[in-house]
């Protein structure tokens, strides 16, 4: 149910800037669940994830997210969940108990739609039969699986704590759970990786049947071993042919894509990735959660939570660690950002709807962008061209000047 608002204020930020309208639909809203431990960090990874102790603090972690919730509630009061993401650090380490405490403790707070997507991301290295069969009587009805490589050599350099044969038979153990929607995590571009290997990687993917695939290349982020400790990564042209191929592969399995790293089996993208991108609103709750609340008044506020576990359940602290509404100079880019990384873009109606700015304020940077083939001359849809795809942040600078 979405709530609208009979009056139109009109918002004005900062400067000499063009008046916002107010939102008359708010968007979808979906949740955000961040469970920041891990078995071990893996050397590449930037996200908020931390090394689990022998005991991990369930009870007390589910007590601050309901605390942490109740204290975004009143920005949300008469919607409803479209989507729930459990995503981490590993989610999986947690007990169908504690997940199913929490799930309880959410829908009391607010209403699920009837036909809610809630995933749950899990290793291979943290599957067990029974908890994963209770994670899906819980009503989890998703599964995003880690398995990044199923070569023994690669899963060793990048410091995962499962194996090839794990990884084959998490997707199995999945299926036979319950979950006949899942999505497998696959990584390309990896230290010393071949064409072949990368095809290889892909071709035992696609012979596990996910509905879903998140294939995407590794890249080296800042605070990280691999940042420091930088591997050796394949060439350049190694790096476009195993692109190129991968996804001519994905399309013949008939796997479609629709983002710049998800490729779906037909209906079945991620409804709350799909959210994401297309500038929908997210609760963010737990150690390091962002979220993005828009407001009947026009005003859309992104918020930040405290990024260490041990502050997050230090009751003297605040879960907020701060927060920021968005001005009008910022709107165009923080929308594009993200709509422009589907395929094929969004409804052009999508804009003015989910910013309260009017389709001409971005008129100058449209043409510019359209002159330069990087955008799709279709006035009902913004969407990039294929070469705006490959050259996204080239796209997006058109919108700055």
């Amino acid at each position: 149910m979405t709530r609208e608002s009979s009056a139109s204020p009109l918002i004005y930020g900062g400067g000499a800037q063009s008046p916002r309208a107010a939102l008359p639909v708010l968007p979808p809203l979906a949740l955000y669940i961040h469970i920041p431990w891990c078995v071990r960090k893996c050397p590449y990874c930037d996200f908020n994830s931390h090394t689990a102790s022998p005991v991990l603090p369930e009870e007390e972690y589910v007590d601050a997210l309901l605390a942490d919730l109740d204290q975004d509630l009143h920005a949300v009061y008469g919607r409803e969940l479209s989507s729930i993401f459990f995503g981490g650090g590993t989610p999986s380490l947690f007990s169908a108990e504690a997940l199913g405490r929490l799930l309880k403790g959410v829908e009391q707070r607010i209403p699920f739609a009837s036909d809610i997507e809630i995933t749950l991301e899990a290793n291979p290295g943290t599957f067990e039969q029974e908890k994963f069969v209770a994670y899906r009587a819980l009503g989890i009805n998703r599964l995003s699986i880690g398995i990044q490589s199923f070569q023994e050599e690669k899963l060793k350099a990048l410091g995962r704590i499962h194996n090839g044969d794990e990884a084959v038979r998490a997707a199995g153990m999945a299926r036979q759970a319950g979950f006949d929607n899942f999505n497998l995590d696959l990584m390309h571009g990896l230290p010393d990786q071949s064409l072949d290997d990368a095809l290889s990687d892909l071709r035992q993917a696609i012979a596990l049947k996910p509905t879903h695939l998140s294939w995407y290349q590794l890249t080296l982020e800042p605070n990280t071993v691999f940042w420091n400790q930088p591997p050796v990564l394949p060439e350049d042209d190694t790096l476009w042919d195993i692109q190129e191929a991968g996804q001519a592969l994905l399309a013949e399995h008939g796997y479609a894509q629709y983002e710049v790293s998800a490729y779906a089996l037909p209906g079945r993208p991620a409804r709350h990735n799909l959210n994401y991108w297309s500038f929908g609103d997210f609760i963010g709750i737990g150690a390091g959660a962002h979220g993005k609340l828009s407001h009947p008044d026009g005003r859309i506020v992104r918020t930040w939570k405290t990024r260490l576990p041990k502050d997050y359940l230090n009751p003297a602290k605040s879960f907020k660690a701060g927060e920021k509404a968005l001005t009008n100079d910022e709107l165009p880019f923080d929308f594009l950002m993200n709509a422009l990384r589907l395929t094929d873009g969004v409804e052009s109606r999508l804009y003015p709807e989910r910013t309260g700015l009017s389709l001409e304020s971005l008129a100058e940077g449209r043409r510019e962008a359209e002159q330069s083939g990087l955008l799709q001359v279709e006035p009902s849809r913004l969407a990039a061209t294929e070469r705006g795809q490959l050259f996204l942040n080239d796209l997006l600078q058109t919108f700055l000047s």
